[in-house]
């Protein structure tokens, strides 16, 4: 079986996040190396989110000094268009910020990550597991790379985010569906960078798996979308959707090249 390459999309069976939460905590092992990196990744991801607010706040800060004078219906209706403007910018600059600050802790926690998928995956396929990538340091480098490729690839995303909210009527939606696809592509980088697989690779499997990739992505998604709870909620959650998302890739992987082989057969 061919592990380099994404494949087309199946019928696997999904797996649930419920026992993808029992499978964690039967093991002990998994349970220790997810409370490392959940500490590893809420401290740089909230020094991070201090930065980028500070950061933020100190370019747009006069963005809202002025308010207008609420006086007659004209003098209401600007004050409250002022009013919906700038707690819609509050809350959005809070979202991109702390995808930004938990960005920068992806990247850097991302061999972390992929050492945890991989475990999840031994565990789970047990004799049955066939290594792809010995975990070394070359290794350890090239998963730290992948992680800033997505990391930056992210920053993009962000961006494109930040434009589409001020699309009439669309926009909210556009900007969840971007952060759900995105935290998707995230939790798939584990799984498949044992395979060395490119960011390419990855794309293109969120592609072909697109209703597989929404589930993985949307709960992430809904998450990030509540300001301050979000930096540590995340980072508690990261290792179970770590291990959620490997066991439904390595499922989806398995049937497709089960199905592959009989049709080839």
């Amino acid at each position: 079986m061919n592990n380099n390459t994404p494949r087309k999309s199946s019928s696997a069976k999904w797996i649930p996040l419920t026992y993808s939460f029992a499978f964690l905590l039967r093991s002990p092992r998994l349970l220790a190396w997810s409370a490392i990196l959940v500490l590893f990744t809420m401290a740089f991801t909230w020094g991070g989110y201090l930065l980028t607010v500070g950061f933020v706040d100190g370019l747009t800060g006069n963005f809202f000094l002025t308010q207008p004078e609420a006086a007659g219906i004209l003098g209401w209706t600007k004050y409250l268009g002022w009013e919906a403007m700038r707690w819609s910018f509050l809350i959005i600059t809070r979202i991109i910020s702390f995808y930004l600050a938990f960005l920068l802790a992806y990247s850097l926690s991302a061999p972390g990550y992929v050492f945890l998928s991989t475990a999840t995956e031994k565990k789970h396929a047990g004799e049955s597991f066939e290594p792809d990538a010995a975990f070394n340091l070359k290794g350890v480098l090239v998963d730290l790379w992948e992680g800033v490729k997505i990391g930056l690839f992210g920053i993009l995303v962000t961006v494109a985010a930040l434009m589409a909210t001020f699309i009439p009527g669309v926009g909210q939606i556009v900007v969840f569906l971007l952060y759900t696809y995105y935290s998707a592509l995230m939790f798939v980088d584990y799984p498949s960078s044992r395979r060395r697989w490119s960011l390419g690779d990855k794309i293109k499997w969120l592609r072909n798996h697109k209703r597989r990739s929404f589930r993985i992505g949307v709960f992430p998604a809904l998450v990030s979308l509540v300001p301050v709870v979000n930096i540590f909620f995340m980072a508690m959650i990261f290792p179970l959707m770590t291990v959620h998302s490997t066991l439904n890739f390595v499922a989806i992987e398995d049937n497709t090249g089960k199905n592959q082989k009989t049709v080839t057969t």
